[in-house]
């Protein structure tokens, strides 16, 4: 297969040096050009024709937002990665990109330091999202995780599927990747009188997790926060682990809590999907019901395997609609799904779970 052609926008001619660089010593990679602002962009996107393209938001003449507005109108595929700060004004912005189409985002690298520690932190997070974003429309050949025609049903998916379903107790949710936007359709099909609470890990650094938290409250029915240490988990609210931090569940006289730390990451995560999830199987056992959606890497896979042993079930994002289908990809993979579907389809299989039709109810009962 040919190398993954990049094309580098920076208005810094040292970020643009220092991307360029990072990107070039991987093998898999060429990047073809560069641009210093939008609008030149937007012409050698024309002339160049990459795969990938890693943007900065803030550019002279035409910013980051500006030009990928354009670029949706003619290359509504075609993968972008924004390059953003740590400032509420970019974490902001950035979340405006991804609505507008951008596919995922890297912070900027401003104080790491030496060239190398740079260097080596572009290679960490930069590379695999390139690699990862590219091998969608260039190819289906296993790259990013598995592909739908390897899904078998297994032992344990099937037992699932005999058993008669338990009350469920509460919603958790992992996604990375394409999570702000798949949370923005998920969420809002939630009713406002949803009685079970929801525990969300997105894969975001601090302060990017509390907007998303706060847009994803005004458009929801039901409430939607950043999760607090120590705070009840209740019924018809949301809860979205804060950047940088391990979300679990406790009990305390029986009641259900958030606890916050910064244990090790998982994953190579912090907050990780395994965490959450494993605490959800010790707290609400077969009253658990998660959801994995789109997203790189197998975060999730081992919690999602410790819910189902608890009697609790999983349903997994289809790869159609996944930007990545590595998370939801493995978790399918290993038959662990009760259900693989469509985004726009999790919200109802989400509510025939929480609540059953009568006649099932009746068989719960039994």
């Amino acid at each position: 297969m040919s190398r993954i052609r990049v094309l580098v926008v920076d208005d810094s001619v040292v970020v643009r040096r220092i991307v360029t660089e990072a990107l070039r010593a991987d093998p898999e990679i060429e990047v073809i050009g560069s641009a210093p602002n939008g609008r030149l962009a937007l012409a050698r996107v024309d002339q160049l024709n990459p795969d990938v393209i890693t943007m900065d938001i803030e550019m002279p003449e035409m910013d980051g937002l500006s030009a990928l507005r354009e670029l949706r109108k003619t290359r509504p595929r075609l993968p972008v990665i924004m390059f953003s700060t740590l400032t509420e004004r970019a974490a902001s912005a950035t979340l405006d990109a991804l609505a507008l189409g951008a596919n995922d985002y890297v912070t900027k690298p401003t104080a790491l330091g030496s060239p190398e520690a740079v260097t080596r932190m572009l290679q960490e997070q930069l590379v695999p999202k390139v690699k990862a974003l590219a091998a969608r429309p260039r190819a289906r050949h296993g790259a990013v995780g598995p592909t739908i025609a390897s899904i078998r049903p297994g032992n344990v998916a099937l037992q699932r599927l005999r058993a008669i379903p338990g009350q469920v107790q509460v919603l958790t949710i992992g996604v990375s990747t394409g999570g702000p936007n798949a949370l923005a359709l998920l969420i809002p099909t939630l009713p406002a009188t949803l009685p079970v609470p929801v525990l969300i890990v997105q894969h975001m650094p601090p302060l990017f997790t509390r907007l998303l938290a706060e847009r994803l409250n005004a458009a929801s029915a039901i409430r939607v926060k950043e999760a607090t240490a120590g705070e009840p988990i209740v019924a018809g609210t949301a809860y979205i682990a804060p950047g940088d931090w391990h979300m679990e569940v406790v009990r305390e006289g029986g009641a259900p809590r958030v606890s916050l730390h910064q244990g090790p990451p998982e994953n190579s995560c912090r907050p990780a999907a395994d965490v959450l999830f494993r605490s959800v199987a010790a707290a609400y056992g077969a009253g658990a019901l998660g959801a994995v959606l789109t997203g790189m890497g197998k975060d999730g896979l081992r919690g999602a395997e410790t819910i189902v042993e608890a009697g609790g079930r999983i349903l997994a994002q289809d790869e159609a609609t996944s930007v990545v289908w590595g998370m939801p990809g493995f978790v399918a993979q290993a038959n662990l799904a009760e259900e693989v579907l469509p985004l726009s389809e999790i919200g109802p299989a989400i509510m025939r779970r929480i609540r059953p039709a009568p006649a099932a109810r009746e068989r719960m009962c039994l």
